[in-house]
């Protein structure tokens, strides 16, 4: 059976979603440049709304950009992040970045889906396409992401309401769409959870708010993407062809896509930390 075709390129489309197509930046760094007056357009210095087609020169300073062909599928990557690791390429102390250990590209860049913080492990998706990037990380999209949270001592039922109903954070407030006791040992506890939302260091702050101390946290699912249990950390993994076009099916605007099951596995069968690890 033929995989599903990719969603066509038409004969212009706008000049910002054509730069992270071809794998520059995200759609807001896009913009950015254009504003900054470094794009030209058959010579002309371009401007924001401006469409282009295939036979428009397009050029980033002496770069010339060309527009992906429509059956050209973006890379989507997927690396489980150690502790110790920052999701940046310039860091002025110095420490250990992701993208030291992914494979290098020519003529594009791995854009990260989402950052995970500096003592938070688990799954992290890179791609060369900025409008992968910007439909799956964008508030409006409300992507689902799930983590596995172990705490020091074990949440009340009175807890457990607040963080389901919504908590007051300093930047507005957040809530689990879902929570499950996952057991635990001693004084360690592990929770299921899942949110709607990426902001910095958002499920920390919830649980801190409560009073309760996270000492270890790991993102297991991205939206339709779970993190596969061969991954070992510090490992990368390529989506294969179909697996891509299993995630661009599902960042099309149809409701029902974004139940299936993840790519990489079930809710049932995916990778669970081991609770004798121990935290960083």
């Amino acid at each position: 059976m033929k995989s599903a075709p990719t969603a066509p390129i038409t004969d212009s489309q706008k000049l910002q979603k054509m730069l992270a197509q071809a794998g520059l930046g995200s759609r807001r760094e896009m913009e950015v440049w254009i504003e900054e007056g470094r794009v030209t357009v058959n010579g002309k210095v371009a401007t924001i709304g401006t469409r282009v087609g295939p036979d428009d020169l397009v050029k980033v300073g002496r770069r010339i950009v060309r527009m992906p062909a429509p059956e050209q599928l973006p890379r989507v990557l997927l690396y489980h992040k150690p502790e110790g690791e920052i999701v940046s390429r310039d860091d002025p102390e110095g420490r250990a970045s992701v993208f030291a250990a992914l494979p290098r590209l020519r003529g594009a860049k791995w854009l990260a889906v989402g950052r995970l913080d500096y003592n938070t492990c688990g799954l992290l998706i890179f791609t060369t396409s900025g409008d992968i990037a910007n439909r799956i990380m964008h508030p409006r999209f409300e992507v689902e992401r799930e983590y596995a949270v172990r705490i020091m001592g074990q949440l009340t039922a009175e807890q457990i309401i607040r963080l389901k109903a919504g908590i007051t954070l300093a930047d507005g407030v957040a809530r689990c769409e879902s929570l499950t006791d996952e057991g635990g040992e001693g004084a360690n506890h592990w929770y299921r959870i899942v949110l709607k939302e990426g902001r910095n260091r958002i499920v920390r702050r919830m649980f801190e708010a409560l009073g309760m101390t996270v000492s270890r946290l790991m993102r297991v699912r991205f939206g339709i993407v779970a993190l596969p249990a061969r991954l070992k950390r510090g490992q990368c993994l390529e989506l294969t062809p179909q697996e891509t076009q299993r995630v661009l099916q599902w960042l099309q605007p149809q409701p029902d896509v974004a139940t299936e099951a993840a790519v990489h596995g079930t809710a049932e069968t995916r990778n669970r930390p081991r609770r004798s690890s121990r935290a960083k």
